[in-house]
């Protein structure tokens, strides 16, 4: 059996590792990789694929744009090129980019069989693009494998045959616990003097949340003043990248750039906000794994601090699996300053909730797909 996978963000091949690696050990698949970026995308280190241990994509389709537009149909054209050639038994896409819709529409033109990696995802907002996504690909996929309860309940209600979902589990849990003992301290943590549980990590890429630059200055000034308001101050680290940190240190004096700390320093002013260059898969593992807590805009960063029991602060009023908010340790603040504040001073005085984790975060989503699919699609 030929299983093509199909990229279209870095966040993606995150969540296919472990899928690779699983195919990789069972005899009679073979997998192919496609990414619909370009070989020089920024965003992809040098050293993602080592670290996730799985190779790089059989073939990038070169598409970039910020035109959603034409990212669909360019990738459609490209994709439906590719699969000609080489052809597959079943096509596996990942979450609700609009390359992810691309080519689950090309796929199903073609005749293939469409399987959806985290189905089942819903914001309830059809005014956003990636809604519309999540509604055709769930719409068109023959196999939708879904990280928990919540998620077959949508598709419950949206009306999917059962016999065509299948509850997986999550499978970023499997990506943590294959690196549990990978992790790799990142060098600027000495050089910043950062200690185990002592700092709280910022991530921010969401669209509205930049383009709101009055709202979003109120949520900065919220979060240097808790970590500077403490007897002992509490850095706020922000590894960002391109648009988001050049708003962040644009709109708040507060957030030093990492490369200057050194001067800083040197004159008895160490800043509380830092912001750090994008690390590499496995640092930044070890950066979330270790942290006070972590604030976010990333439902993937709040999954994994469910996991590993890091108090955490989403900026954003939804999530798409719930159970992060109902069982593990995500706070939901949307794009509120005074909630944000409240969250934050209840994180750093230790007066955080109770969490557990999910079911099914076991490790083992990869293997449950890849037996789904040896029973589902050989058989055909």
């Amino acid at each position: 059996m030929k299983v093509c996978i199909v990229a279209g963000a870095r966040p993606n091949f995150i969540k296919v590792a472990p899928l690779i690696r699983a195919i990789q050990r069972t005899e009679g698949i073979s997998e192919q990789l496609v990414y619909a970026g370009c070989p020089d995308d920024p965003t992809l280190e040098g050293t993602l694929f080592d670290d996730l241990q799985i190779p790089h994509p059989d073939v990038f389709l070169g598409v970039d744009s910020e035109s959603l537009s034409e990212i669909t149909g360019r990738v459609m054209s490209a994709f439906d090129h590719y699969i000609a050639e080489h052809p597959a038994d079943v096509v596996v896409v990942v979450d609700d980019l609009a390359s992810t819709m691309a080519a689950a529409i090309v796929t199903k033109k073609r005749g293939i069989c469409l399987a959806h990696l985290v189905a089942g995802t819903r914001s309830f907002d059809i005014k956003m693009p990636k809604e519309v996504n999540r509604l055709v690909i769930d719409g068109l996929s023959d196999l939708l494998f879904t990280a928990g309860i919540s998620n077959n309940s949508i598709t419950n209600r949206e009306g999917a045959e059962q016999s065509r979902v299948y509850r997986v589990g999550n499978i970023l849990i499997d990506n943590l616990r294959f690196n549990h003992d990978r992790w790799q301290r990142p060098a600027i943590m000495d050089e910043l003097q950062l200690e185990e549980g002592k700092y709280i990590v910022f991530t921010m890429n969401r669209k509205a949340l930049l383009e709101n630059r009055e709202n979003l200055k109120k949520m900065l000034d919220a979060m240097a003043e808790v970590g500077e308001g403490q007897a002992t101050r509490i850095p706020i680290v922000a590894p960002l990248r391109g648009l988001a940190k050049e708003v962040v240190s644009s709109l708040d004096p507060h957030f030093i750039d990492a490369a200057s700390i050194a001067s800083l320093s040197s004159i008895g002013l160490p800043p509380s906000s830092i912001l750090l260059p994008p690390l590499p898969y496995l640092e930044f593992g070890y950066l979330t794994t270790h942290a006070m807590g972590i604030i976010t805009d990333s439902g993937n960063v709040a999954e994994e601090a469910t996991f590993n029991g890091i108090p955490c602060i989403t900026l954003n009023s939804y999530t798409e699996h719930i159970e992060t908010v109902k069982q593990g340790t995500n706070v939901l603040v949307g794009e509120d300053a005074d909630l944000l504040s409240a969250a934050l001073h209840d994180m750093v005085g230790g007066n955080w909730k109770k969490c557990s984790v999910p079911d099914r975060w076991d490790g083992r989503t990869a293997e449950r797909i890849v037996q789904i699919l040896r029973d589902t699609v050989i058989t055909k």
